[in-house]
């Protein structure tokens, strides 16, 4: 991730997406604020990013594309409760960031039978990968 608005963007979609099901669990606050951390993010920022809208930004890097989604599918399955909203709106998110409809069922299937959610790195790139062979 290149700049800070970058992260912002990336905490911002993340957020949304933690709220899409009508509610905002702790363990998924705990975890989006883990991601934010990570990228540097103030405690004061990150909670006043819970009340703002940005503009959406488009993920020029495929690979970034797919770090983004599978932090946007593990946030989903973080609560330990699936949603169809949720699953719905991560399918949707995937097309929108043009990722391949089926390589992403496939991952959120492997995830979904996962004990915790988590699928290796390799796995989930191979996924996304075989459509480029």
């Amino acid at each position: 991730m290149d700049t800070y608005e970058e992260k912002i963007n990336l905490m911002s979609e993340m957020i949304a997406f933690s709220v899409i099901d009508g509610r905002l669990h702790e363990r998924e606050y705990q975890f989006v604020w883990i991601v934010a951390q990570e990228l540097g993010i103030p405690k004061k920022e990150f909670n006043d990013l819970f009340h703002q809208e940005l503009p959406a930004r488009v993920i020029k890097s495929e690979f970034e594309r797919i770090q983004q989604f599978y932090r946007l599918a593990l946030l989903m399955h973080v609560d330990g409760v699936l949603h169809q909203k949720e699953e719905e709106a991560i399918r949707q998110i995937a097309i929108n960031m043009g990722l391949n409809p089926s390589a992403t069922n496939r991952v959120l299937k492997l995830m979904k039978a996962s004990p915790t959610a988590m699928i290796p790195p390799y796995v989930l790139l191979e996924h996304f990968q075989e459509q480029l062979n």
